[in-house]
């Protein structure tokens, strides 16, 4: 067995990998995640008061609105690539984007806020 440490997007990840001697393909075991690593910090007052996220886990396959763009309840804010299907994940309520938290090709887990937005 040989462990390893690997960042992806910005996440990292401890991973274990069993060495496969008898020529079968070897079962993959789950990575464990590790803590994961600190995202930039966002400009002062950057983040609303109201959290848009992940209701499955996914990749993110592109960010509809920027921040400062006003959007109606039911707009789409971010479209998450969820069991091979394009899901978007839309505006809870009328207001503006404060701030947008990933980035297109990021995978994100369940419940991981995608953006935050104020009234």
């Amino acid at each position: 067995m040989k462990s390893y440490t690997i960042t992806v997007n910005g996440n990292v990840y401890d991973v274990t990998v069993e060495e496969n001697t008898n020529g079968a393909p070897a079962a993959a075991p789950a990575p464990r995640a590790a803590a994961p690593a600190a995202k930039p910090a966002a400009a002062a007052g950057a983040a609303g008061s109201i959290s848009i996220t992940a209701g499955a886990a996914g990749k993110v396959v592109d960010v509809v609105a920027a921040p400062g763009a006003a959007v109606k309840k039911g707009d789409p804010v971010v479209v998450l690539e969820i069991m091979k299907m394009e899901t978007p994940v839309v505006a809870p309520q009328d207001g503006t984007v404060a701030s947008v938290d990933v980035t297109k090709g990021e995978t994100v887990e369940s419940g991981a806020v995608l953006a935050t937005m104020n009234a």
